[in-house]
This record gives structure tokens, sequence and C-alpha cells, in this order.
């Protein structure tokens, strides 16, 4: 493991531990019953993405190493896999923002449209290596 796979590796390995806290959060936040209905499936819904795509990551990145990409690609792909998780994580939380539910929706499409372009990428580096 070298380059930009070691590094993005280490953030996602990282990141990890803040999913994990707010998991911790999101229980006392569901205690509380400050949120709305709305509030609470978007903050789960965040929460449960964010856990979801870094696993999705760490695996992607492994698979990325072993692809016959250049140092460019597999830059530009560990950067689309970073975005792409926190924009598709990050628009259900901004849901949690009073008006601000349509560019919540728009980030988290973004993000999807992130984290496609990383897969397919990494899918074309391993057919064709």
């Amino acid at each position: 493991m070298e380059g930009p796979i070691r590094l993005f590796t280490a953030i996602a390995l990282v990141s990890l531990p803040t999913v994990m806290y707010g998991g911790y959060a999101l229980m006392g936040v569901l205690r509380e019953k400050k949120l709305t209905e709305h509030q609470r499936g978007m903050f789960r819904a965040g929460h449960a993405h964010a856990g979801v795509l870094l696993v999705l990551a760490l695996v992607a990145l492994q698979i990325l190493g072993q692809t016959g990409l250049s140092v460019t690609a597999r830059w530009i792909v560990c950067f689309l896999l970073l975005f792409g998780v926190l924009a598709q994580s990050g628009g259900f939380f901004l849901h949690l923002a009073p008006g601000k539910g349509e560019l919540g929706g728009r980030v988290t499409g973004a993000g999807a449209v992130l984290l496609g372009a990383a897969i397919l990428t990494t899918a074309y580096g391993v057919a064709f290596p």
C-alpha cells in the first residue's frame, strides 16, 4: 500500500470512530426527543450512510491498489471517494436544518454521483489492467 491509497485508508480508519461517536450521540438525541420524526429519520440516515460508505471506501481502496490505474487516477478516485462519502451522508444532516431540505437533497445526490464515478473508475481499472 502506497501513496494516495495509504493516506486515504488512514483517513477512513480515523473517521470510523467519529461515526461510532455519532451512534452514541444518536442515542442521546433519541432519548431527549427534541427532534421531529423527520429530523430523527435524517439523523439516522446520515449516520447509517456514513458508516456503510466508509466501509465501502475501505474496500474500494484495497481494490484500487490492485488495479493498473496511474498514480494520478488513483489520487482522483481517492478524492472522489472522500468527498462522495462526506456529501452523501452530509446531505442527510443538512435536512436537519430548517429550510435546508432541498440543499440537503442536492448534496446527497452529488455525493452519489461522486461515489459512482469513483467505483466505476475502479471497476475500469480492474477490468482493463
